[in-house]
């Protein structure tokens, strides 16, 4: 820059020191953007791969879970099979009386035997105190042969699987009318 005598810089004496616009920038800031479209694009490609990964994942889980619940099922009835037989063979053998009904107690014995095996217990009922959670109350019975809300009588027998209730015993009631 030179100055004037008056101090003023000379608008013509800067332009041409002014450094010349290069191309350089330019190239740079093309080479960045491409940089970040080619990583934009891996990470689109990577978030679609990890989600049909997890896609497949979660499908095979569910076929996992419903192979398990039929090869359980399958087990359970293979365990009643035998009773089917029995029941089959009791009622093709034209046996009356004592002799059929000794036929439909070992019936019934198997049969609770299995249950037995696959974790099915019986809900303790008569006698016992009246439990909502493991009773269905039918009728309340006045009755001084048992004690207050204890279960006089069980209509239906309930049932647990491994400690979960499955049915409760449905049950009459005593109402003690002395109480």
């Amino acid at each position: 820059m030179t100055k004037e005598d008056d101090g003023q810089v000379n608008p013509v004496d800067v332009e041409h020191e002014l450094p010349a616009p290069s191309a350089e920038p330019e190239a740079a800031a093309e080479a960045e953007l491409q940089k970040a479209r080619l990583e934009r694009d891996e990470a689109v490609d990577r978030l679609a791969r990890m989600q049909a990964e997890f896609d497949n994942a979660r499908r095979r889980a569910l076929r996992e879970q419903q192979d398990y619940r039929d090869f359980a099922l399958t087990e359970a009835i293979r365990m009643l099979l035998p009773i089917l037989d029995s029941f089959d063979r009791a009622l093709a053998s034209g046996a009356t009386g004592d002799d059929f009904r000794s036929g439909m107690e070992l019936i019934d014995r198997q049969l609770h035997d299995a249950l037995v095996r696959l974790g099915v217990t019986e809900v303790a009922a008569a006698g016992e105190a009246f439990d909502p959670t493991l009773h269905e109350a039918i009728e309340m019975v006045d009755t001084d042969q048992a004690a207050d809300n204890h279960v006089f009588q069980e209509l239906q027998r309930g049932y647990k699987l491994k400690g979960r209730l499955l049915r409760p015993a449905m049950v009459r009631v005593a109402r003690n009318p002395q109480n």
